[in-house]
């Protein structure tokens, strides 16, 4: 049972148990009914609280039980409020620490509410492309108006219970306690207080209405739709509060479930509750148990200060954690030095940083042009040149000068891990630790692990990743890990396209309006083309068999490497990052179409669309097979979170199941037959050919 029971005297105290958030489960909603019944028929109980047990009242839903038949199982929240409503003794929440989503539901479905300071509040179903489902559309409004109710309700954002609390003529809190330490015993006495009143309040019987009335909501309307385009949700809440002001509570109540249940099958919906389980699942390593001793981080070295070492810096020193930047020369350190204070000062000019923490996080940096000066940092991460070589000599140095149990890391974006852990005598203390550009913005971090690479040392890193605000994916060693290996075939698509008969900017924006946050050719000019074009040349002899279009190398040879050189596959304008169509590269396809004897034809979107991120997948497949991804989801995370995949679509591989994987099968199939195309890419993985018979998804 995941809810207690306990008397005091003539109070009956039910608290939810369900660690961590006391997520209402069928087994606590269970409980909460069973304690109700158990109140109602002892005759010395003359009111009843409900309490959360641990560091919350309760966080809502219960995410383990998500698309399980238990989720709607009897007592579904409906009931469970529907008993507490028809309680003929008095109901009081105990509300503290985190009452969110249907936590703040039931809550609204108690006579009286208490709440200590502190509490944060929320609805925040929208993020998951839902609305409040068990009357919080409808409830919410009659407490605390409607206005503050549909910002809430729309924007999914949380609330502090003391400033919700205030908010004039407000009925959501009946009492606000001292403190959390004294809400037990306040709830306590607030029970026996209204132990003999009747008729007991209803927050459905509350009179629900705006002064401006359809005005009103359609200005609501604009605003959303202005704000939210991709996302149907937002628009349907709007909807469902507007119904709370025009109907009878039932008819109101009607109109959320409604809009609630078609919003479930919404693909959109799928793709957020994908997102935020998958987002939960990539911490977790099948083979590395939870309770895993983690090492104390309590200093970092990073080598290298340009862009990269910086933007990683800048991640540790905002964490509070010292930094040790080292560099060769003094004159490349000032550069590192001056571009960090240039970021930080940046955002207290936007007012997004106080100046004493500024000041705090420059004083944590320190920085060195000597290896011995690394020999406490409990953690180093290399940001060098990617050439193996030099690696080679970096990882020497921090094998003589790193004390023992000191974890070295690499932000290699394509080279072997498992190399650059043989350059030490402790391969078990070393781990690719890839974070993307800007360091100090991008949410993602590959973490790579070797084969020899310790327990530990990846529950470290893991946690760590949570302490600097990322999203961390584990992956085996490959060449170019998750994100780089898809990437290059997505690339490679968008290459034969061009000699196929697309320009550069009819891809980018098919690209850009399937959802993408900028297609193939411009991140290539943010990149760098140059980046490419090596990996080409290593591709040149390291797999022969790799077919690519030749146009990526022949911009390179002219020199266009991107917004760095001022002209990539676009001009650029100095100071300006707006992607001019270039005549002389339009020109260069065309000659390079003539030399090889192909006719442009025309090409559709959809198929522009489908190759690349068809490709993506199918790539995705092998990696799965291969086992550098342990599940789709981290595969999904990866573009979501570092290659700017629409959030909408919740990733490759989780499109792919939308779209039905025995669709995918059958359009590279028809790929294939493109003699200007790597036919041998389009055999789909066996994974994905397997599941596409069986008529699965790869989740």
């Amino acid at each position: 049972m995941s809810a207690q029971y306990q008397v005091h005297g003539d109070v009956a105290v039910i608290t939810l148990a369900n660690p961590p958030v006391n997520g209402l489960g069928l087994a606590t909603r269970q409980g909460i009914v069973d304690g109700l019944n158990r109140a109602q028929q002892d005759a010395a109980v003359k009111s009843i609280v409900i309490t959360g047990a641990g560091g919350a009242f309760s966080g809502g839903a219960d995410i383990k039980e998500f698309g399980t038949d238990k989720s709607m199982q009897e007592p579904n929240l409906h009931s469970v409020i529907a008993a507490i409503e028809n309680s003929p003794k008095p109901v009081v929440a105990a509300i503290h620490s985190v009452c969110m989503g249907g936590g703040l539901e039931l809550a609204l479905g108690c006579h009286y509410r208490l709440a200590a300071p502190g509490c944060s509040v929320a609805l925040p179903e929208v993020k998951l492309g839902l609305l409040p489902g068990a009357g919080g559309t409808q409830r919410l409004p009659r407490v605390v108006g409607v206005e503050p109710a549909l910002n809430m309700i729309v924007s999914g954002e949380t609330v502090k219970s003391e400033l919700i609390g205030f908010i004039p003529g407000q009925k959501l809190f009946d009492k606000m306690a001292a403190s959390a330490e004294a809400l037990p015993e306040e709830a306590l006495a607030f029970a026996r207080s209204v132990a003999d009143t009747r008729p007991l309040p209803l927050v459905r019987n509350l009179p629900c209405k705006h002064p401006q009335g359809d005005a009103y909501f359609q200005f609501a309307r604009n605003m959303v739709k202005g704000m939210s385009k991709n996302y149907p949700a937002p628009a349907k809440c709007v909807d469902a509060v507007e119904a709370a002001t025009k109907r009878k509570f039932a008819d109101g109540m009607s109109v959320e479930r409604e809009l609630f249940i078609n919003l479930m099958w919404t693909p959109e919906s799928r793709a957020l509750r994908h997102l935020f389980m998958a987002e939960r699942a990539a911490s977790k390593i099948p083979d590395v148990p939870s309770d895993t001793p983690k090492r104390d981080i309590k200093s970092v070295g990073v080598i290298g200060a340009g862009t990269m070492g910086g933007g990683i810096a800048m991640n540790f020193l905002n964490a509070g954690i010292p930094v040790k930047m080292l560099e060769m020369k003094q004159e490349a350190l000032d550069r590192g030095l001056a571009t960090i204070k240039k970021n930080y000062e940046a955002q207290v000019k936007k007012g997004k940083l106080k100046q004493d923490k500024y000041e705090q996080r420059m004083a944590l940096l320190s920085t060195t042009l000597d290896y011995a000066d690394l020999k406490d940092a409990d953690l180093v991460i290399e940001a060098v040149f990617e050439e193996i070589g030099v690696k080679e000599a970096v990882f020497k140095q921090l094998d003589a000068v790193c004390k023992q149990g000191a974890i070295l890391a690499s932000n290699t974006s394509t080279l072997d891990v498992d190399k650059i852990a043989s350059f030490t005598k402790r391969p078990q203390d070393v781990v690719g630790m890839h974070f993307f550009s800007p360091a100090n913005v991008m949410r993602l971090l590959e973490v790579v692990r070797g084969k020899e690479t310790a327990k530990d040392v990846l529950a470290t890193v893991m946690a760590l990743a949570k302490k600097i605000k990322k999203t961390a994916v584990v992956s085996g060693v490959c060449d170019g890990f998750i994100g780089n290996r898809m990437i290059e075939r997505y690339s490679q698509q968008a290459g034969f396209l061009l000699d196929e008969g697309a320009t550069p900017q009819q891809v980018d924006k098919a690209l850009e309006k399937f959802g993408m946050a900028m297609g193939p050719f411009r991140m290539g000019d943010l990149a760098g083309n140059d980046i490419g074009w090596a990996i080409r040349k290593r591709r040149a002899l390291e797999r022969p068999d790799m077919k690519y279009s030749r146009t990526a190398d022949k911009l390179c040879e002219l020199g266009r490497y991107g917004q760095k050189t001022g002209a990539g596959w676009y001009d650029y304008q100095a100071g300006k990052r707006d992607a001019i169509p270039s005549d002389l590269v339009n020109k260069m396809i065309e000659d390079h179409r003539k030399e090889l004897g192909i006719t442009p034809r025309k090409i559709s979107d959809e198929e522009i669309v489908q190759r690349l991120v068809y490709a993506l997948v199918n790539e995705g497949a092998h990696i799965l097979e291969d086992g550098i991804a342990s599940k789709s989801g981290d595969i999904d995370m990866v573009y979501l979170t570092g290659y700017g995949f629409p959030i909408y679509r919740g990733g490759p591989m989780h499109y792919a199941g939308e779209q039905g994987l025995f669709n995918l099968v059958q359009a590279m199939n028809r790929f294939a037959q493109n003699p200007r195309d790597d036919q041998a890419f389009w055999q789909p993985a066996p994974l994905l050919a397997k599941l596409a018979a069986e008529g699965k998804t790869f989740s």
